[in-house]
Order: C-alpha cells, then structure tokens, then sequence
C-alpha cells in the first residue's frame, strides 16, 4: 500500500512539472504548446504500450517455451497464476546466457514473461519460482502501464524543456520569464523528469519484490536468486557476453528484474533498480515477519 501510495506521488510530481513548463510556455511565446506536447508524447507512448511485448520479445530474440521441454516452468507459471487468481501469460526463451528475465505486455491477459536461458540453468527451481513470482506481480500490479504513463509524461516534459530553449530568441514580450530562467529549465527539468521515472521504477521494482514473495511464500528464494543475479552482473568474465539488443538498449533496462550488466548508474538517484543488498535485505526481513505470522 505504502509504494502504491509512493507511485501516485511522483507520477503525481512528473505531471505537475509537466504542467509548470507548458503553462510557462503558454504565457511566454503563446500557443498551444501544452496541449500539442502531450499530444506528441501520447501517440508516440501509446503505440509503444500497445506493441510493447513484440518489441521487447523480438529484441530479446526470443521464442515460445515449448511445454513439453520446459514443463516445470510452465507448471510454476500455471500454479502461481492460479494462486492469484489471474491469466497465466505466455512464456518465452531468451538465448541470453545472462542471468535475467523480463515481463511485458499491456495487462494480464496480454502479457508475456521471457526467461533468459542463462538464468534458467543457473537457478534451482525454488530461486527460479521467486523471479516467477516477481515477473507475474509486474504483470498484476499494472507496472507496464505505470512504467508507460511515467515514459509518456517524461518524454512531453523532455519536448517542452527543449522549446524552452529558444525562448531568450522568440520571447514575446518583455514580461516574459528571464531568459536565464528559460534555459536553466530547459536544462534542469528533464533532469527532474528523470530522477522522478528512475524512482518510479524502483518503487515498482521493490513493490513486485514484495507482494512476488507473498505469491510464492518464499522470499528467502527470490533473495537467493537476486544474490545470484548481482553476483552474475559483477562478474567481468561475463560483462555483455552474448546480450541480446533488448539488454544493451538504456531504454530497456527497467524491464528486467536486475538492470542489465549491472546497470552501472553514474549516481545511485538515476538507478533504474533498487541494490541488489537493499533488496535482500528486505526479503530477508519479510521471511521473518511471515515466519513469525505462522
């Protein structure tokens, strides 16, 4: 409830800054600036919402798990989905040797999660059910669409910063904001637009951690798992090797359940994921609230 709460707060944060540039536009240079923005940045997010499994699967080259090959997967898929009470997704094969996975789609019945096949020979079934868990809560707790309306509302906020720019050229008058002012925003806004999307999704991030653990009533599990992916992203032996283009892609990262190859963030601010201790940390402190529960 706390991060649901969170969430709603700076998407809250990310609109209101979009709103303070456009108004500013609006009775600096005149015109419609606002409304054309979020025009813009709404077709351009919406199509990518719509068509996000099929871009991030055919950039993940992956192809459907054969039940027959995988079936304990499959089977974790099917029993954890019928525990919460919701469409089991599609799963996919990534030919990644990294250890990581990913969901998309736009909403639990058009969904997919992708498992690297890195991932799926270095984890033991219960590791394995923890990041299950975890892929299927992004799916039920509507982080893809979150994930989406934080991107549209950020992209128009990057538009309106940029016109900004030429303001101190074509002011309209003399009561116009400072040119200084102008350029300073133009500058220091999607900075802002960004340090708000990056605590977005690691509030997503640390939320499907949560309520993932709750699905499985293993959190010990997925800690275990995470322990794995950090130490698998630190390792220099595998930096980038064999990464497919959805895990070189910046734009991709927060899909994953680790950013990939680390995610070396140059501040901790504008980290698309939560550390990997933090995380531990506190699925460790949830299995032992849920063991005293019992």
């Amino acid at each position: 409830m706390v991060k649901s709460v969170k969430t709603g707060v700076l998407l809250a944060a990310l609109s209101g800054l979009l709103l303070l540039l456009g108004a500013w536009l609006e009775g600096s240079v005149g015109g419609p600036f606002l409304t054309i923005m979020l025009l813009v940045a709404l077709a351009m997010n919406v199509g990518s919402f719509l068509f996000s499994d099929r871009i991030a699967l055919r950039m993940a080259k992956a192809v459907p798990m054969d039940p027959r090959r995988f079936p304990e997967v499959h089977g974790i898929v099917q029993r954890l989905a019928r525990r919460a009470g919701q469409p089991a997704p599609r799963l996919y094969l990534s030919p990644s040797p990294q250890l990581n996975a990913f969901a998309t789609g736009r909403g639990p019945r058009h969904a997919a999660v992708c498992i690297n096949r890195g991932l799926y020979e270095a984890l033991t079934l219960d590791e394995l059910e923890g990041v299950i868990g975890h892929e299927l809560q992004h799916v039920y707790n509507r982080d893809i669409l979150i994930g989406s309306v934080a991107a549209m509302i950020g992209t128009a906020v990057t538009y309106l910063a940029l016109v900004l720019r030429w303001i101190p050229l074509f002011g309209s008058d003399d009561d116009g904001p400072n040119p200084l002012a102008a350029i300073a925003a133009s500058i220091l806004a999607p900075i802002a637009a960004l340090l708000i999307q990056a605590a977005v999704t690691r509030s997503r991030e640390s939320l499907a951690d949560h309520t993932g653990a709750e699905l499985t009533g293993k959190p010990l599990a997925l800690a275990s798992a995470l322990r794995k992916l950090g130490a698998a992203a630190d390792d220099p032996r595998a930096l980038r090797a064999g990464g497919t283009p959805a895990e070189t892609n910046q734009a991709m990262q927060h899909l994953f359940i680790h950013a990939p190859f680390g995610g070396r963030a140059a501040m901790k601010l504008f980290a698309s994921h939560p550390p990997i201790e933090d995380r531990v940390a506190a699925l460790e402190a949830q299995a032992r609230r849920m063991s005293r529960a019992r």
